[in-house]
Formats: C-alpha cells, structure tokens, sequence
C-alpha cells in the first residue's frame, strides 16, 4: 500500500482545498440527519457542488461531472469532510439509484433525471426490503402485473419497508415479482417510480434512537409504463446487483461518536479512587483491542483507496468495513454509557456530555448492523468470494417461488 498522494493527487487536493475553503460552510445547521437534516441547506450546498464539478467526480462532464477518477472522490470526501456541511439526503439516489437507471434506461430517461438529481433538485429512495423477505431481497412479494387494457403498462401493488428517506422523495426505484412460476432470482422485474404518485402511501417509522429516517411505503393500483422499466422482464435480480454492490460501498463507513470522542470522555471523567476513566487498567484493555480493530480498518480502507488509486476495481473484501465499524461503533457507544454513568443515558443534547452522541450511536448502531446487508450476509460474502470457503446451501434455489412454504 502506498500511503502518499502521488504529485498528480496532491495537486487535485490543494485545488479541492482551495475550493471547500472558499465555498464550504463554516457553521453547521441543525435537524434530525436520519430524517434528511435541514433540506434548504442540503440542496443549496449540493447545487454549489455541482455547479463546480464536484458532485459526482468521477461522472462523465456530459452528466455534470468531471469525468474524473474514483481516487478523486475520495480526496474530494476526506476533505468535504473536515467542514460542517449539511446532511447528505441524496447520497442513495446519486450512489445507487441513479447509477441503475443509467445504466438500464434509454437515453431520454437519463436525461430526464440524471442532471436534476446530482444538482439536488429531486431526491431518490430504494425500495427493495419487504415485511416478510428480512435481508433475502430475492424474496420480494410485491406484485407487478400487466394491465389487462392492452396498453402495456404495469400494475403493482405490495408494501416496502425500512427504505430510507422515502418521506422525501422525489423518484424511487423498486423490484417487484412478475413471475412467480420460476426460482425467486429469475422473476423480479425493476421499475422506476414517481414517488407521489396517488397509489404510493409512505408511513415514517418512529426508531428507538428518536430518528424517523425508515418508512413503510405502501404501494395500491401504482400504475407504471413499460419505459419505467429498467433491465429486461424477469432481469430485476441482475439490475438490483448494481445497485446492491453501491450500496454496501455507501454504508461501510458508520457514522456517530467514535474513537476520538470516547478518547475525549476518558481523560475527563473522574472515577470513584479520584483517577480519570483513561487510567482504569481494564479499560486500557479494552482500548487496546479497539485500536487493533481500527487500525486494521483503516489500512483495509487505505488497501482500497490504493486500488482506486492504481486504476484497479476494489474486490469484495470492503464488506469488511461496515461489519467492523459497525459493531465497533455499538461496543464503543455501550461502554461509553458505563462510563458517564446516570448521564450516559440521557439523550438530551443541552444536558448530555458530547451532546448525548454515545446514546445516539447506541441506539443507531443496531440499525447499521442490517442496513445495506446483515453482518451474517457480508460474513458469508466474505468466506466465499474472498476467502474462498464453500458457498452456503441454499435449498430454495431451484424452487418456482409460488412453491416456496411461507407462514411457518
């Protein structure tokens, strides 16, 4: 691994500094960030990006990108990173949603949405997770049928469930079943959809962290036209591949209180013998397993840009991060909470240390263990595609989806 910028990415980082420092904001703004933050703001500093090429750099100029490298991004986010800009609600439709109507639309499709959604002008949502699929997304039950007018359109009906920033959406995309005669993978088709529609219900979900950022979307008679599709019927399962393998990019880095607040805490709080948090021998303990774990992610990180760097597509093995930093991000939180003792609990930001963060991110933690794939379903990506252990048995793979025993 090469931990340097090469002459050419330290230049691209200094203008990128330049810019962030004479454009970024120096103040940050507040709303619920699960629940889009403040969207004013979030659209203002999206369209300042875009207006300067660096909302998507590594799109082509033709789209409003640079046509820039996937390195570049990644200089242009570390450095974004040190200023408060606003929350990002347009992170899953620019990182997957549009990526797969790109990829499967016409070109008046792409048109159409492409430009309005990287200048923040319309906000996209993913729905792929049912009441009944849990993380099997092949196992979707919402219905999509032809219209028994001859005229080619779709009908589908059917719920979604857990799909972020749905309350304020512009578009989404779906994958429905359209035949349930075949194996579960070969019968879903992928549409897109105007999310205000009449025939589309969105229902906030109230999480324990105080956060409504998931929602129930219920879909009634929601009729589509066959353009609205993207891939090819029964192809669903290929298209949702695309925007799966983006998805688990975008979540692997989790956010919330993390190592330098913990650190923060521990040399200001003062145990029973009179002594500060940070020289309790068990403690230290724990630090020190902490610091292996970050350490090793970090350069799991690093082995990933240098591959970006190289020109080169990062394998599997970035599935790693988000089971890492998720879990890492609850174990920290929880001891967090021991150590602030009665205040550890409290969640309000004017009473609370660090403005209640731990308990924020021990109540979000949990979330990010099944956001974007379960950390048994990345376990198992990781032993088959990197270690090269055998896959899982899956005894459902050849049975027409209609068969399948459900209710049990």
């Amino acid at each position: 691994m090469d931990f340097k910028d090469t002459p050419e990415e330290a230049a691209y980082r200094k203008q990128v500094q330049d810019w962030l420092a004479a454009n970024a904001p120096k103040r940050g703004v507040e709303g619920d960030p699960e629940g889009g933050g403040d969207l004013t703001a979030a659209k203002a500093w999206q369209a300042k990006k875009a207006a300067a090429g660096y909302a998507q750099i590594t799109w082509p100029k033709e789209w409003g990108g640079q046509g820039g490298t996937p390195i570049q991004q990644v200089i242009f986010n570390q450095e974004e990173a040190k200023y408060p800009t606003p929350g990002n609600p347009f992170q899953i439709g620019l990182g997957m949603c549009v990526p797969t109507v790109a990829t499967f639309a016409d070109d008046e499709t792409k048109k159409r949405f492409v430009g309005p959604a990287l200048r923040g002008e319309e906000i996209w949502c993913q729905l792929f997770s049912e009441p009944s699929g849990g993380s099997d997304v092949a196992a979707s039950r919402t219905r999509a049928v032809r219209a028994d007018d001859g005229s080619g359109d779709w009908i589908i009906n059917g719920q979604k469930v857990w799909t972020t920033g749905a309350q304020f959406s512009d578009f989404g995309i779906v994958i429905c079943r359209t035949d349930p005669n075949v194996p579960k993978h070969k019968g879903l088709t992928m549409f897109w959809i105007d999310m205000h529609d009449p025939g589309v219900e969105v229902k906030p979900i109230h999480q324990m962290s105080g956060g409504s950022g998931f929602n129930e979307v219920f879909f009634t008679d929601v009729r589509v036209k066959d353009s609205q599709r993207l891939g090819a019927v029964g192809d669903g399962w290929k298209v949702s591949l695309v925007t799966l393998m983006n998805e688990r990019l975008a979540v692997g880095g989790a956010s919330g209180a993390g190592w330098q607040e913990f650190m923060e805490a521990a040399r200001s709080i003062l145990t029973a013998d009179g002594r500060t948090a940070l020289q309790d021998q068990a403690l230290r303990e724990k630090l020190a397993d902490w610091y292996v774990q970050f350490e090793g992610l970090k350069h799991t990180r690093n082995r990933t840009m240098t591959a970006l760097s190289r020109g080169q597509t990062p394998g599997p093995e970035s599935s790693i991060g988000k089971i890492i930093s998720a879990n890492a991000m609850h174990e920290l939180a929880s001891n967090a909470i021991d150590m602030l003792g009665e205040y550890g609990i409290i969640s309000d930001p004017d009473l609370a240390p660090l403005k209640s963060a731990f308990h924020s991110s021990w109540m979000f933690a949990p979330g990010l263990r099944i956001a974007g794939g379960t950390d048994e379903i990345l376990r198992n990506i990781i032993a088959e595609r990197v270690l090269g252990l055998p896959g899982d048995i899956r005894l459902d793979k050849d049975v027409p989806f209609k068969d399948m025993p459900t209710g049990r």
